[in-house]
C-alpha cells in the first residue's frame, strides 16, 4: 500500500491505538488465554516496535541474524524517512509490522530483512543493485520480487485472479518466501484498512478475498486465510458481518452453559482415559458461516457446527483414542464424521472431524488432530521454518 505524505496532529501511539480500535474483524486464531473460557481470544498489539521484533528474532535467529535484521530496519527506516501512511503514522510502522507477521512465522533472517525492505525499491530511489551490494543478492532478489508482484495491473477481476495466480505461481517456483511476504504485507494492511478512504476499501477487500485469501489456503495457511477472509468480509458486506457476529455472539452466551458442560466433560474423560488432550473452544470464521448459509440458501439457525471444539493430543493413535471418547459420551451425527488423518487433504491438512449432539441437543463439531498436525494446519508451509527453529532450540538445550 503506497504512503500517504500528509501528517497528523496526534502522536505516533494515539494514532496506532486509534487506528487499532476502528479496525474491523481484527482477531488472530491463538490458543485462549484462559480456561475460564475456552473460546477467548487474544488481542493484537496495536503499536510495530523495532524492538519488540528484535526481542521476537532473538528467540530463535542467532545474534548475527539479529543484527542483519537491525542493519535492514536502519536502511528501509532512512529510506522511507517523511513518508506516512494513511493514518497519519510514520510509513517504517508497516514494514516492521509486516516483519513482525514473518518473525511469528519463524521465518528466516533473509525474509524479515527483505520484509522490512519491501517497499524501499518501488517508493524510493534505492536500485536493486545498490540493495544487493549492501544485503547480499538473495535479499535484494526478495525485495524486487515482492515489488514486481505490486506492479500487476488487470483489466478485469476474472483477469487479475487468473493473472494473478499464474504471476504468483511462477514467482512461487523461484522463492516461496517472495509470496509469504507478500501475504504479510496484505495481512497487515487488511488489519489497517480502517484508516484508508472508504470508495478504496471494498475494492482492496474484495482483491484479497480473491486473490490472498485462497493463496493463503493454497498455502496451508489456514490462520491467515481465515483472517483475511473475515477482514474482508467485513469490508466488503458490513451490515451482514454485523449482523452474523452479533447472533454467534448471541448464539454462544445462549449455549454457555452448555458449551461449558461440553468442555469439561470431554477435558475430565480425556484425563480418566490417560489421554493428554488440551482441549480448545475454536471460533468459526464468520465468512465460512455467511457462505455455508448462501450456498445452501439456509438460515443461521441451520447451520449446524457454528460451535466447536479442537482437541490436540500427543500421537496419531490418540486422535482415534479421543474420538472414542467423544462418541462414548455424545452421540455422533450419521454422515458428519471425515478423517483426514489416514487421507490427509492436497494441502498436508490432517484432522479427524466428527459432529456430535451435546446436552440439550446441541449440536458442536469436534476436530482432533496431534500438535505436529495442528502446525502443519495453521502455519502451512512456514512450518519447515518452525520445524527448524524447533531443531535448533532442542540442540541448544
Amino acid at each position: 500500500m503506497a504512503p500517504n505524505t500528509a501528517t497528523a496532529g496526534k502522536s505516533y501511539a494515539q494514532k496506532a491505538a486509534d487506528l487499532f480500535m476502528t479496525a474491523v474483524g481484527m482477531k488472530s486464531a491463538t490458543k485462549p488465554e484462559s480456561k475460564e473460557d475456552a473460546f477467548a481470544e487474544e488481542k493484537l498489539n496495536p503499536v510495530a516496535s523495532a524492538n519488540l521484533l528484535a526481542e521476537r528474532c532473538r528467540q530463535y535467529l542467532s545474534n548475527s541474524d539479529v543484527q542483519k535484521i537491525r542493519e535492514a530496519f536502519r536502511y528501509a527506516d532512512q529510506a522511507h524517512l517523511g513518508q506516512f501512511r494513511n493514518s497519519g503514522a510514520p510509513y517504517i510502522t508497516h514494514p516492521i509490522a509486516v516483519a513482525e507477521i514473518l518473525a511469528s512465522w519463524h521465518m528466516d533472517a533473509e525474509t524479515i530483512e527483505a520484509g522490512l525492505m519491501h517497499d524501499v525499491l518501488e517508493d524510493t530511489g534505492i536500485t536493486k543493485i545498490e540493495m544487493s551490494e549492501k544485503f547480499g543478492v538473495k535479499v535484494a532478489e526478495l525485495v524486487d520480487g515482492v515489488s514486481k508482484l505490486d506492479k500487476l495491473k488487470f483489466s478485469s477481476n476474472e483477469e487479475a485472479q487468473a493473472e494473478s495466480f499464474h504471476k504468483m505461481l511462477l514467482a512461487m517456483s523461484r522463492d516461496v518466501r517472495v509470496i509469504l511476504i507478500k501475504l504479510a504485507d496484505r495481512l497487515h494492511n487488511m488489519r489497517t484498512l480502517g484508516a484508508v478512504k472508504q470508495h478504496k476499501k471494498f475494492r482492496i477487500a474484495k482483491e484479497t478475498m480473491d486473490i490472498y485469501a485462497p493463496i493463503a489456503s493454497r498455502l496451508g495457511l489456514f490462520s491467515v486465510y481465515r483472517e483475511l477472509s473475515d477482514m474482508s468480509f467485513s469490508y466488503m458486506y458490513p451490515i451482514r458481518y454485523r449482523v452474523l457476529e452479533k447472533k454467534v455472539a448471541e448464539s454462544r452466551m445462549r449455549k454457555k452453559n452448555a458449551l461449558d458442560q461440553i468442555y469439561h466433560e470431554t477435558s475430565d474423560r480425556l484425563a480418566a482415559r490417560k489421554i493428554r488432550g488440551d482441549v480448545q473452544g475454536k471460533n468459526k470464521s464468520l465468512w465460512r458461516i455467511y457462505s455455508k448459509m448462501k450456498e445452501r440458501k439456509i438460515r443461521f439457525s441451520e447451520v449446524l457446527d457454528v460451535h466447536s471444539f479442537r482437541v490436540l493430543v500427543p500421537t496419531r493413535d490418540d486422535c482415534y483414542r479421543a474420538l472414542g471418547v467423544i462418541h462414548e459420551l455424545y452421540k455422533p451425527v450419521p454422515g458428519r464424521f471425515k478423517d483426514f488423518v489416514a487421507i490427509p487433504k492436497a494441502n498436508g491438512y490432517q484432522s479427524l472431524h466428527t459432529t456430535v449432539i451435546g446436552p440439550g441437543g446441541l449440536m458442536v463439531e469436534f476436530q482432533i488432530r496431534t500438535e505436529e498436525m495442528h502446525h502443519i494446519c495453521e502455519d502451512g508451509i512456514t512450518a519447515h521454518w518452525l520445524y527448524r527453529f524447533e531443531h535448533w532450540r532442542a540442540k541448544k538445550d
